[in-house]
């Protein structure tokens, strides 16, 4: 016997929000080979790019990630030679992130990713934007 209540997989909001993000990360991934980062080291990167020096915790809560998640990333990151950490001289148990020399030469490398991701979607800057704005406010209606 059938239940009725039984949620179905291709009704589930939640089953495309999945995928999309499966599929959209796929998406920069060779591009990001090209840079030899990866899709969160990519993230980190944005952050930094916009402004430096970040703290870990900072970091950390724009990515909703903890610092056991983003230690071992930062560290893959200043192994490559692309920031510094540095504990704060007033507070020993603060880690700020810098950017290096090569984090910003990166940075204008990966200026050419989100005009060839907007390519491959196909999608014109009104519906991005309008995308954008709807998963915004989602976002903002699930933290409430």
């Amino acid at each position: 016997m059938e239940n009725s209540q039984t949620p179905k997989l291709g009704e589930q909001l939640c089953f495309p929000f999945y995928l999309i993000a499966k599929e959209i990360a796929n998406l920069y991934r060779p591009f990001l080979e090209e840079l030899g980062i990866t899709y969160p080291q990519y993230l980190v990167m944005m952050i930094l790019w916009e402004e430096q020096p970040q703290t870990v915790n900072q970091i950390g809560e724009k990515l909703t990630l903890d610092s056991g998640t983003l230690t071992p990333l930062l560290k893959r990151l200043e192994a490559k030679g692309y920031l510094t950490r540095k504990r704060k001289v007033e507070d020993e148990r603060v880690v700020q992130i810098f950017l290096t020399d090569e984090g910003t030469v990166l940075q204008h490398e990966a200026c050419l990713i989100p005009g060839r991701m907007n390519e491959k979607l196909g999608l014109t800057d009104q519906d991005l934007c309008e995308l954008k704005n709807t998963l915004h406010k989602l976002l903002t209606t699930i933290k409430k």
